[in-house]
């Protein structure tokens, strides 16, 4: 089957960056298109960006919009999310899951394998 390993997480000041990594390994493992999700404490899970398996097609959240930028290498099985300009808005669980899919789904459904997450604290 599909692992999703998410890395990266850390505790950050206002306006730092991070970047978090996601391995994927298994069937057909650059095969997917690869999204970011994210869960703040006491708050549902809320989609942040996501790429195409071909990494030539993108889709990020407003509240994400020009601070972050999600890419993927192909040849190591891994996406990144860059995440820039951060703030105490942008604290939560992230998770990278995978897709069978050949377009780029903002649904948390459509989404097949989930990793278990990378911690992001962002203090004022």
């Amino acid at each position: 089957q599909v692992q999703v390993v998410e890395s990266g997480g850390g505790l950050v000041q206002t306006g730092d960056s991070l970047r978090l990594s996601c391995a994927v390994s298994g069937r057909a493992a650059s095969s997917y298109a690869l999204g970011w999700f994210r869960q703040a404490p006491g708050k549902e899970r809320e989609f942040v960006s996501a790429i195409s398996w071909s990494g030539g097609s993108t889709k990020y959240d407003d509240s994400v919009k020009g601070r972050f930028t999600i890419s993927r290498d192909n040849a190591k099985n891994t996406a990144y999310l860059q995440m820039n300009s951060l703030g105490p808005e942008d604290t939560a669980v992230y998770y990278c899951a995978a897709a069978l899919a050949g377009w780029v789904p903002r649904r948390s459904s459509e989404y097949d394998y989930w990793g278990q997450g990378t911690e992001v604290t962002v203090s004022s």
